[in-house]
Order: C-alpha cells, then sequence, then structure tokens
C-alpha cells in the first residue's frame, strides 16, 4: 500500500491511496473460506460447495468490505502519523469510471480541509470590560427586610390593612377558575376594591370586576395560572373572593438568634456584619451573571478580531452528507453561513486549550462532577457523605451524553479562569441595576 499527501493550498489536501491485491487477498481467501463453511446452497452439502460458486456470488462485495477496511485504517494512521488538524472528515473523491475489483492495484483519493495556522494574542482583550457587580445599599437593606419578613411570624387580624397578607379562594365559574391565592392591598390598583376589602372579614365573599383589579394583571394571570387568551377573556367578567386568611407579618427582630439561624453561631454579631454578609452572598449571586456576559463578550471580539481563513467549499460539501439527511449544495451553503462563527470560535478555543495546557484530565472531570452533584443536593436540604457523592459521580460519568455535557460545563470554566487570570480586561466595578442598563442596554 502505498499513501502520499498532496497539498492544494494552505486549507486543502488531497491523500491519495494504491491499495496493491496482497494488501487484502489473505483476508478475502479467509472470509471466502468462511463463507464456504457455512453455506446453505441447494444441491451441496454445508461445507462442500465449491469454491468457484462461493467467489463468484460473495468475492466482490467481500473484496470491497476489506479494501474498505484497510482504506479507514491506514488512512486515519496515517492522518495521526503526520499529525494533520482536520476540519470535519475526509471525502472520498468521486470516481468517474467504475472500479476493477479484481484489478492488480486500486487508487483511491480522499479531500482534506485543513485547520487553519494563526496566534490568539491576549492583548487584544484590554477593551474588554469584565463587571463586578457590588449591590447596592438599597438592595442589601431590601434582602435584610426579606429574610426578616422569611423568619418572622403571622399573626391573625380580623380585617386587611395595609401590608396585611390576605389568602383568599378566587373563583369564577364560566372560566372553571378556582384557585388559592394569597396578595396584599398594595397589589390591587382598584380603589372600590380596596375600600371594600378593609371593611371584610374571615370567610367574606365579595365579587370585583376583572378590568382595573390589579396594578399588573401579569400577576393576576400568574396567580391564576391563565394563558394570555383566557386572560383576555377574564378582563369582561368578574371575580369572586372568599376570604380565608388575614394575616401580618410581624418581622424577626435583629437579634443574635436571628444571626444564628442565618450563618454559623457566632459569626454575624452585628447587624453591620449581618449587612456585609448579604452584601457578599449578593455578589456570589450575581457573579454567574457578570461571567456569562464577560465570556460572551470575549468570545464575540476574538471571532471579530482573530483574522483566519477556512476552506469554504470543502466544508460546504462536506456538510452536504454528514448530517441524518443529505443536503443540497445550496442548503449546506445556508447552513455553512449559520454556522461559521461557530466553527471559529472552536478553533480559537482549541488554540487557547491547546497552547496553554487547558486539557481536563480525568480526575478535575470527577471532582468537578462532585462538586456540582454536592452543591444541587445541598440546595434541596440533603447532606450527602463522600462515598455518597462518589457513587453518584461513578453513576453519572457512565453515561457518555452527561460526561460530555459536564465536560464542556469544565472546560468552559477553566477557559473563563485563564481569561480573568491572563487577559488585560477592563475592571469594572458596579451596582446591579447599573449593569444590567451597560451590558444588556435595560433601564
Amino acid at each position: 500500500m502505498d499513501i502520499n499527501k498532496i497539498d492544494l493550498d494552505a486549507l486543502n489536501a488531497v491523500v491519495k491511496i494504491t491499495v496493491d491485491r496482497s494488501d487484502y487477498e489473505n483476508n478475502v481467501a479467509a472470509v471466502l473460506s468462511d463463507y464456504r463453511k457455512k453455506a446453505n446452497i441447494p444441491g451441496f452439502r454445508k461445507g462442500h460447495v465449491p469454491m468457484g460458486i462461493i467467489k463468484k456470488q460473495y468475492q466482490k462485495a467481500v473484496i470491497a468490505d476489506e479494501v474498505n477496511k484497510l482504506l479507514r485504517e491506514n488512512l486515519e494512521n496515517f492522518i495521526k502519523d503526520q499529525k494533520l488538524d482536520l476540519l470535519g472528515n475526509p471525502l472520498p473523491k468521486s470516481i468517474e469510471k467504475e472500479l476493477d475489483w479484481n484489478s492488480k492495484q486500486i487508487d483511491f483519493e480522499f479531500e482534506l480541509g485543513l485547520a487553519p495556522k494563526f496566534e490568539v494574542k491576549l492583548d487584544k482583550l484590554k477593551k474588554i470590560v469584565r463587571y463586578e457587580i457590588d449591590p447596592e445599599a438599597k438592595m442589601v437593606n431590601d434582602q435584610q427586610d426579606h429574610i426578616r419578613k422569611q423568619y418572622g411570624k403571622l399573626v391573625s387580624q380580623s380585617t386587611p390593612e395595609k401590608g396585611f397578607e390576605i389568602t383568599a379562594q378566587f373563583r369564577n365559574e364560566e372560566y372553571e377558575i378556582e384557585k388559592i391565592n394569597t396578595f396584599k392591598l398594595d397589589d390591587l390598583k382598584s380603589k372600590t376594591a380596596i375600600s371594600s376589602l378593609k371593611k371584610q372579614t374571615i370567610n367574606s365573599i365579595i365579587d370585583f370586576p376583572v378590568k382595573g383589579l390589579y396594578q399588573d394583571n401579569e400577576v393576576l394571570k400568574r396567580a391564576l395560572s391563565l394563558s394570555d387568551d383566557k386572560m383576555k377573556d377574564l378582563m369582561t367578567s368578574n371575580i369572586s373572593l372568599e376570604i380565608k386568611e388575614i394575616n401580618e407579618r410581624i418581622p424577626a427582630e435583629l437579634n443574635q438568634e436571628l444571626f444564628d439561624k442565618l450563618y454559623a453561631a457566632g459569626t454575624v454579631n452585628s447587624e453591620k456584619e449581618l449587612k456585609e454578609k448579604i452584601r457578599v452572598d449578593l455578589q456570589k449571586q450575581f457573579e454567574p451573571q457578570a461571567d456569562q456576559k464577560l465570556l460572551g463578550d470575549i468570545t464575540e471580539f476574538l471571532v471579530d478580531k482573530i483574522k483566519f481563513k477556512l476552506p469554504e467549499d470543502f466544508l460546504k460539501r462536506w456538510m452536504q452528507t454528514s448530517g441524518k439527511e443529505k443536503l443540497t449544495f445550496e442548503e449546506a451553503a445556508q447552513e455553512y453561513d449559520k454556522s461559521e462563527k461557530g466553527i471559529r470560535y472552536q478553533l480559537i478555543e482549541g488554540k487557547i486549550i491547546s497552547d496553554n495546557n487547558l486539557d481536563i484530565s480525568f480526575d478535575e472531570l470527577k471532582a468537578f462532577a462532585g462538586t456540582l452533584i454536592e452543591n444541587q443536593m445541598r440546595q434541596y436540604g440533603q447532606q450527602p457523605d463522600q462515598k455518597q457523592i462518589e457513587g453518584i459521580v461513578s453513576n453519572v460519568l457512565s453515561n457518555q451524553e452527561e460526561t460530555k455535557r459536564i465536560s464542556e460545563q469544565l472546560m468552559s470554566s477553566k477557559i473563563l479562569t485563564f481569561f480573568k487570570e491572563n487577559a488585560p480586561l477592563k475592571k469594572k466595578k458596579v451596582g446591579f441595576d447599573t449593569f444590567v442598563k451597560e451590558a444588556y442596554g435595560k433601564a
């Protein structure tokens, strides 16, 4: 067998493979001999069919199969030995005339799309903003108030007042609505409804027009679990409220008892220390949003600024046959246009990983999966031990799709850390509202 590569240009090459009869004839003979032993052909005893008949029926197909095996194996090895960095997979060149499987030599050609050469210079990233979200004092105070209410107590009251929690059965027979909902007078827009409710007690039943009842109709729609169409129809109708409970929520005192419920005993001893803990917790809560914005900005910037050519024509032809269904060249061209940015970033990411030894080891993958699983279990109030976590990790990583998903998550985390530690990013500390406005253009 003879294999040669011919470079057409920096991004395209052809591999020519010449297969000699001697490369496959022993394997073909062995397969045909095995067929002869097992063949059931009328007029002959099993195992005694003449080889001439076996060859006539099966030889061409067996040769084709054995040659294809040789081509796959040797082309794979050649690509590895030559350390060729390919885009897509090798494409067999179309053959003008039918192959002569009885020939002493058979020639094959495969087209290759080669990955471009380029450099990733981190100094280009000096214009990229790395946001650090520092919660505003109002947000910290609001969170503290929320905590106090959460750990406070409910005191039953006889009639509603501003700030009280009113639990009522919402009913409308025409639209089959029967739903328990808790609301406050502040949620309502209708002055008539607010005035009327202030005079009601537990078990009172009152009717109100739906239109104009709530400050925000979306709040009522979600509370009643209605579709847009059903909510629109309901706006012309009335809804009845049967009051079930009226409660005043008394906020918890800011004392050591509350501090020790929230954090390890003795770690928070004052309101000032509590607010600092809340501020740090909010920072951690907002960090994934800042990270997502940073990685998105870096990705877009690098794809735009790092210039290199791709073997476009090859990739379009490869896309014609690489999916579940064959595409026309025009359809493949459209698919290429959609995928081009993704292909470019995959190449850039691969270059960063290769140049900076960011490959993932199996031990890293296991540790990362273990942390994900432990955090998830703790969110549901579980306290898993190490042996339990290891068992779940082993089970999860036995699933190929899960392993791929977690590997991608880990690699994204490693690359983000690499950028944070090595790129000359422009750090900017902002409040959450400012971040949303600057990052996404929303007020």
